[in-house]
């Protein structure tokens, strides 16, 4: 499979059930699936008009308590935000997949990560959090996929799938493992009908005096929960490394055939990988941080997750940032020769490309 047909597969086997979406490239292997699979499981289908609609779709299928999923790519997730948000508000739970192409503006079709900031950091109003997953091969696609819709349930807060053009459109083998579903909280909040019970209220408008300071506040202690229980990260040849590489999704992987080469050529050199980009494994770099030890971090942006990095090391060990922006895919040997500058460290040859 292709990555964005491993989403699109996951999603169906972890019993999601409304899709709603709208074309643009490199994601439009996933409604292009889906506009066929669903009816297979009697779900639901629709190309909307455009990513406004498809993400209110979206809010509404969850609010019936159906799992409803979509997707895009970095324009069409930018429209979406003020319903993300409204999301996140009214807690409900939904999976959003954002494969990643260069920006700003329409930009490329090439693979990017430079909607770093934008997810992670709130691309809409208010103070809130999306849940973000960043794979890095389709084996993670395909888990994470399955894992997102039950910690969206558990959570009552959307969930972000954060891919790229590369790992959306490349093909491999992967063990597709079967979905068994967790206990999950009993959803005694969906709108289905008040027959025989009170009626119920999902909204995101608190106009009474304190009343959305207190909702606030209810949604950073789960945040904070978040942030407590769900971080996810893997670590390559930390244990001895004088320089560790920080890279998340595609540029992980390219990073890792760069410290394997070194390693054979008896540099110490480690790999850190974030991936959860939130909650983000700050208590863990923190940990590792010293001054023996020098950080660079690897992006397909201009450099974003560099300051979340600098943020956790905390002034402890000097942190470094190598990228190609727009949409630029790097390679191994560039990678490499941007570590070699590193070890033999000269400012004016190290840090921003």
């Amino acid at each position: 499979m292709r990555g964005n047909e491993a989403i699109a597969e996951a999603a169906v086997q972890a019993d999601c059930r409304f899709y709603a979406g709208y074309p643009i490239t490199p994601q439009n292997e996933i409604p292009e699936y889906m506009s066929w699979r669903m009816p297979e499981v009697d779900g639901v289908f629709i190309q909307a008009e455009s990513e406004l609609a498809a993400i209110n779709m979206v809010y509404g299928a969850s609010a019936a308590g159906v799992r409803a999923m979509t997707s895009s790519s970095s324009p069409g997730i930018s429209l979406k935000q003020e319903t993300i948000s409204y999301l996140a508000g009214a807690e409900l739970p939904a999976v959003i997949a954002n494969v990643q192409r260069g920006g700003p503006g329409l930009g490329n079709i090439s693979g990017s990560q430079a909607d770093y900031f934008q997810t992670v950091k709130g691309g809409g109003h208010g103070d809130y959090k999306l849940l973000v997953y960043a794979p890095y091969n389709l084996q993670e696609i395909w888990d994470l996929t399955m894992l997102a819709f039950d910690k969206a349930d558990e959570y009552r807060n959307p969930v972000m799938i954060l891919c790229d053009g590369v790992t959306g459109q490349m093909m491999e083998p992967f063990y597709p493992t079967p979905y068994a579903r967790p206990v999950l909280p009993l959803k005694d909040w969906v709108l289905d009908g008040c027959k025989d019970r009170e009626p119920r209220v999902i909204k995101s408008l608190y106009m009474g005096e304190g009343e959305l300071e207190m909702r606030n506040n209810l949604l950073q202690e789960k945040y904070k929960e978040m942030r407590d229980k769900e971080v996810r990260y893997e670590g390559y040849y930390i244990e001895d490394s004088e320089v560790l590489i920080v890279a998340f999704g595609i540029a992980a992987r390219v990073a890792l055939s760069s410290v394997n080469r070194l390693r054979r050529e008896g540099f110490k050199v480690g790999l850190f990988r974030p991936i959860t980009l939130f909650p983000f494994p700050e208590k863990e770099i923190f940990m590792l941080s010293g001054k023996k030890r020098r950080f660079i971090t690897v992006e397909m942006n201009a450099g974003q997750m560099v300051e979340d990095v600098k943020l956790a090391v905390n002034g402890r060990s000097e942190v470094l940032f190598y990228g190609r922006p727009g949409g630029a895919i790097m390679t191994p040997e560039e990678v490499q020769e941007k570590i070699m500058q590193l070890l033999n460290y000269r400012p004016h040859l190290a840090g921003t490309s």
